[in-house]
């Protein structure tokens, strides 16, 4: 997609089965990417931000809006919105797909429930090898006392 071709977005970001954001809710911008390049870096705006606000997007349930602020916090700016950069490649369209990229893979961990912990017991074979390994140390250890220095 080389040849002056305008990069463009899906017109919906699927995260899960239940959650797709229109692309109407997502705003991309544009500037100049830094590091190595030469002069192409100087004259080209490869960098890719896509901003998306959370507060406002009728996406999301409350239930879901209240996980994902927790979840994102700190990657959130004051009015909401989340940012997502790429200037990964040197041309602009590969940059707006992998911020898309970004973008869900970001959407989909703040919005995955983690499995609840279940108690278990040690088994009766690993306690007895744990105290059998404690008790094979410290007989290694009496053997290299000097005789008679209990006192």
């Amino acid at each position: 997609m080389h040849n002056g071709a305008v990069p463009r977005l899906p017109t919906e970001f699927r995260i899960t089965a239940s959650v797709s954001v229109p692309a109407h809710e997502v705003g991309l911008s544009y500037a100049r990417s830094g590091g190595p390049g030469g002069q192409h870096v100087n004259k080209t705006a490869t960098k890719v931000l896509l901003r998306w606000n959370l507060e406002r997007s009728g996406a999301v349930t409350p239930a879901q809006r209240e996980r994902m602020r927790d979840r994102l916090g700190p990657r959130l700016t004051e009015d909401g919105d989340l940012l997502v950069t790429s200037e990964r490649h040197r041309e602009q369209a590969r940059n707006v797909e992998d911020a898309a990229a970004k973008f869900i893979a970001v959407l989909r961990e703040a919005l995955r429930i983690p499995r609840k912990r279940r108690a278990t017991k040690p088994t009766r074979g690993s306690k007895t090898r744990r105290l059998d390994a404690k008790r094979r140390r410290g007989d290694t250890k009496r053997q290299r006392r000097k005789p008679g220095g209990d006192e």
